[in-house]
């Protein structure tokens, strides 16, 4: 119908201003303040109503092309990379690699809008948040470091699952080591401590969960000194441990897992990498990215990292330390093998002694005593009795016994040869 015309509540506003003033009800001052337009457009205005009417007053740009909208073709060429490449990816990440790898720039809310309209994305329901109280960051750098293990199928189908370790400083979100090993062990956390004090210095505090690593959990352990080896580490190289009392008290080091979980696995994708070697190779300068990317700037400039005093046998403290005492004959027992002190010194002024033994990565003992190292032989080793293992290391301990090739005995029936097409038994 020819003289239907659609306008907005704004232009209808406007129309009726308009006709005040062509009316002499409202001068073209009192219009323009009404409008919030000045008085050479409320002039322009009255001349485009006295020509074309009501239509005048309506927006030329209605129905045009905008100046920002994308070609239809930019549009097609985004969206078959997305479904041939990254698929799985959230449109922040995606928007990233189309810019990294594809050389497509692209806002993320268009590529958001993107996927959606093209079913590659659902946006996820708001869940209902359960209120933990909040907590400040430390403000300086090295102040509280949080750490934790990851285990995931970071290699996705590729590979079998492992665990990530995982150091991040509280101050700034900043990830301070990250490893690959096949589960998260005493070792794989001694490993992170060694590279990142090394590196750094030493930190205040280790902020860490209460898996038993970390802290001792029976509350009735009557032997020891009441730490674990973790615990006797960093208190040689005055560290202190925190224990969080649940996972969102360390929400800083959780979160990054969270988006290492979604980051890393697909930058481990991209990048052809299936081994836990590679992956290893591979994190530093993914590290490097993702504390540009994510870091933030401590409230305080100083670092509360500390120098490692020189008196300090680093090779001695990363090691793990039992206590043993020496019978009368200077033998004592560690790990099913009973070891024979060897010494020039009258016998009987070690009968009963306590001594420390320390044993590094590759399985060295060394004992000391009153840190004096003494010489031994191993005398006799004693059959391997039910092994200690940690909740954490069991599925991967079990794997492993699994990979071994079943060897069959001589009288299976595979082994069994045919002699004149008759069994032999």
């Amino acid at each position: 119908m020819e003289g239907l015309i659609s306008m907005t509540n704004k232009e209808l506003i406007k129309l009726e201003v308009i006709q005040k003033v062509r009316s002499k009800k409202l001068t073209q001052r009192q219009a323009s303040e009404h409008l919030g337009l000045t008085t050479r457009q409320i002039k322009r205005l009255c001349k485009r109503y006295q020509t074309e009417g009501p239509k005048g007053l309506i927006s030329q740009k209605r129905g045009s092309k905008g100046n920002h909208k994308l070609p239809e073709d930019l549009k097609q060429k985004a969206v078959q990379i997305i479904w041939s490449k990254y698929q799985d990816f959230g449109p922040t990440l995606a928007r990233e690699k189309l810019l990294e790898l594809d050389h497509i720039n692209l806002s993320i809310g268009t590529v958001r809008n993107l996927m959606i309209k093209n079913c590659i994305w659902n946006a996820s329901q708001i869940k209902r948040k359960i209120t933990h109280q909040m907590r400040e960051r430390r403000s300086k750098y090295g102040e509280l470091i949080q750490v934790d293990g990851s285990p995931h199928a970071w290699f996705e189908n590729r590979e079998p699952k492992c665990a990530l370790i995982v150091f991040v400083d509280d101050a700034t979100s900043k990830l301070m080591y990250l490893q690959f090993e096949e589960a998260e062990t005493t070792w794989a956390y001694i490993k992170g401590v060694k590279s990142t004090v090394l590196k750094y210095g030493r930190p205040s505090a280790y902020y860490s969960d209460k898996h038993n690593i970390f802290r001792i959990n029976h509350p009735n352990a009557l032997s020891g000194d009441g730490l674990t080896q973790f615990g006797k580490i960093l208190a040689d190289l005055g560290i202190t441990l925190i224990c969080a009392n649940s996972p969102q008290a360390k929400g800083r080091v959780e979160r990054a897992n969270r988006v290492l979980q979604d980051r890393l696995v697909k930058e481990l994708r991209l990048n052809s990498i299936s081994t836990i070697e590679e992956a290893n190779a591979f994190l530093p300068s993914f590290m490097e990215k993702f504390n540009q990317r994510f870091a933030k700037t401590p409230k305080s400039p100083l670092n509360a990292h500390r120098e490692i005093p020189k008196d300090l046998d680093l090779d001695r403290i990363f090691r793990l330390r039992e206590t043993r005492y020496l019978s009368k004959n200077l033998t004592f027992q560690y790990k099913n093998k009973l070891y024979q002190i060897k010494t020039s010194r009258p016998t009987y002024a070690l009968r009963k002694a306590k001594v420390d033994v320390f044993e590094n990565k590759d399985g060295e003992v060394l004992v000391e005593y009153k840190k004096q190292k003494l010489s031994y032989s191993i005398y006799v080793e004693r059959p391997l009795q039910g092994e200690e293992v940690h909740s954490k290391e069991l599925n991967t301990k079990l794997d492993n016994l699994l990979k071994k090739k079943y060897k069959p005995t001589k009288r299976h029936p595979w082994k069994r040869k045919a002699s004149s097409g008759a069994l032999n038994y």
